[in-house]
């Protein structure tokens, strides 16, 4: 029998054939890559490459940082690096990443054509584009000098060379560290700062950003003060400056040769790559111009070829943009007005992200940092440029941030009729009351009432915890409400005709948290499935004649075994797959699950 689309779930009677099971299986798995190829970009695989070298980075710093030690322990940890990056799957993984990282970076200075007010952007670039060329004579003296002649120079050796011979290398070596360093710390800040954990870490981060690198330049001084007074010692030169240490003076010859053919070919690929640049503009200047028409009135002329959040930092109209233009946010989505049937096709990027905030059916929404128009266009900013504009000193769950959140809301039951025969004051009275020993349920239990709508209410859980503990918190704090409604039906029982009755729906899953309004009216809010699921499992509570219904899912990941509460299988109005649940009569019920989980 089937209720107002609900079913009674059977487990006894769901049969899938195995066969047609597994190719299910498969079709979601190709589906499931097929969509996270979608989702990669040139910008992703810069990225991945650069953690790559920011753990051989690190790696390296922490083996400098044994120099405060001795210059043993150097030779000791220099073993285990050397050990784990020239492991052959390591190797090939390491120096891809270099290749890659290295050839990305000369693309971005012809692609991007506009940089944004700030100078981190040009400065993170300016840094990338000068460590080849810091660490040209370091590579080849001690890496292609040991592949090509076998010559072993180790921490003696280079210390030997750069602090004792030719003290200058000893500050370019620095400069090398402190501008590489700083390179990956402003990449991993870019990608960072929009993570739930960042503002917690952003301390922690920050002191290890400066402590690692001071403590590796100290055990460098400490270790070439060593050498430099071991070298005094003939039997130290003897020892650590063989034939099998320094190369020959034709071995240094070739060495030299080398490493300037690399700084003549990379100055030429950059010199290309702005030539590149000056072809293209005088290409976009001959292409003609085309007009930008904003919905607040303001009217640009750019070439074509700029992407429309390139055309408006270049004329200093703000547009909201969290993420710089990196196509990892859609906080610079526009709506174009008009035909679209003209505007270029989106990039397997932009069409990933559209994707994922369901805006891909519509193709007047675009994302401004990937549209490049060939025409004239009109369009509405739909984040409007405030929102964004102070994102740099703003939590990131206030300008919007992907998360799991465990949502419930609460409904009073009959308000309409409770407001039949009475004052409008005394209903206000009463529906406050109401709201209150929800909220203060929610409040106890470690959640945050969200929304107040009418006599209902939205709570969030999760906020600042784990998903086992937002899940024991939702459950708990509708235990507590119906403890706390209880107690107001005493209070009030002479006032009212009928006791106070309620209904509660409960559901977690990934949402997006942020400030969603206008000007001085906005509201801190999350948006999702899981929101809407969890408000028509509320509204069938009236079908059930139960006080909560509460999914599956927050019981698993509770940790809560609800094996005495009824099991059912439910359609939900605007999903395809049916989704389990349980029903729950009166709940307080829940409460001895709760403490049990938490004992």
């Amino acid at each position: 029998m089937v209720v107002h689309g609900i079913k009674p779930y059977t487990r006894g009677l769901l049969y899938y054939p195995m066969e047609s099971h597994h190719r299910t299986g498969m079709t979601l798995t190709w589906a499931q890559l097929e969509k996270f190829l979608r989702g990669v970009s040139a910008r992703q695989i810069r990225l991945v490459c650069g953690l790559v070298l920011f753990a051989y980075l690190i790696s390296h710093f922490l083996n400098h940082a044994l120099g405060n030690v001795s210059l043993d322990a150097l030779a000791v940890g220099v073993h285990y690096h050397i050990l784990f990056w020239q492991f052959p799957p390591v190797a090939i993984v390491f120096y891809g990443a270099i290749l890659v990282h290295g050839g990305l970076g000369i693309w971005a200075l012809y692609q991007r054509r506009q940089f944004s007010w700030k100078a981190m952007e040009p400065l993170q670039l300016l840094l990338g584009l000068s460590i080849p060329v810091l660490a040209a004579a370091h590579v080849v003296g001690v890496r292609l000098a040991h592949m090509l002649f076998g010559t072993e120079r180790l921490y003696p050796q280079v210390f030997y060379a750069d602090w004792v011979v030719a003290q200058p290398k000893m500050w370019l070596l620095l400069a090398l560290f402190v501008v590489a360093w700083i390179h990956g710390c402003i990449g991993l800040y870019f990608w960072l700062r929009m993570k739930a954990f960042f503002q917690r870490t952003a301390p922690f981060l920050l002191a290890a950003a400066v402590l690692l690198p001071t403590l590796a330049m100290l055990g460098l001084y400490q270790g070439g003060r060593t050498v430099i007074r071991d070298s005094a010692s003939a039997d130290w030169r003897a020892q650590n400056l063989s034939q099998r240490n320094v190369p020959t003076p034709v071995e240094a010859n070739t060495l030299d040769s080398i490493m300037a053919r690399f700084l003549a070919g990379y100055f030429g690929l950059i010199g290309l790559a702005l030539a590149a640049r000056g072809v293209r503009a005088l290409h976009e200047r001959r292409g003609g111009t085309i007009t930008l028409s904003y919905g607040n009135g303001r009217t640009i002329r750019v070439p074509k070829g700029l992407s429309i959040l390139e055309a408006s930092l270049r004329h200093r109209v703000p547009h909201a943009s969290v993420c710089g233009g990196r196509a990892r946010c859609s906080t610079c989505r526009i709506r174009v007005i008009g035909d679209c049937t003209a505007l270029p096709e989106p990039s397997q990027r932009e069409a990933f992200i559209l994707d994922r905030v369901g805006s891909n059916a519509d193709p007047a929404i675009r994302l401004a940092c990937q549209l490049r128009p060939e025409n004239d266009l009109s369009f509405f900013q739909i984040f409007l440029p405030h929102t964004a504009a102070d994102g740099s000193h703003s939590s990131p769950s206030r300008i919007g941030e992907e998360r799991y959140l465990v949502s419930m809301f609460v409904d009073m039951r009959s308000s309409t009729k409770l407001a039949e025969n009475r004052l409008p004051f005394d209903t206000v009275f009463i529906v406050n009351r109401f709201l209150g020993a929800v909220s203060q349920a929610v409040i106890e239990c470690g959640g945050q009432p969200n929304q107040f709508l009418g006599d209902g209410q939205l709570a969030l859980f999760g906020l600042r915890t784990s998903k086992q503990t937002a899940c024991r918190q939702a459950i708990k704090a509708a235990a507590m409400i119906g403890a706390n409604v209880a107690e107001l039906n005493r209070f009030l029982k002479h006032d009212l005709r009928e006791p106070i009755r309620f209904g509660v729906g409960i559901h977690g899953g990934e949402v997006i948290v942020g400030d969603i309004g206008y000007r001085d009216h906005m509201v801190f809010t999350a948006l999702g499935d899981a929101v809407n699921v969890a408000a028509r499992l509320q509204d069938m509570t009236k079908a059930l004649g139960c006080e909560a219904v509460v999914s599956e899912e927050v019981y698993k990941t509770a940790g809560v075994s609800a094996e005495d509460l009824p099991q059912q299988e439910v359609e939900i109005r605007g999903r395809t797959v049916p989704m389990i649940v349980r029903t729950v009569a009166s709940t307080t019920a829940l409460s001895p699950l709760t403490d049990a989980a938490l004992a």
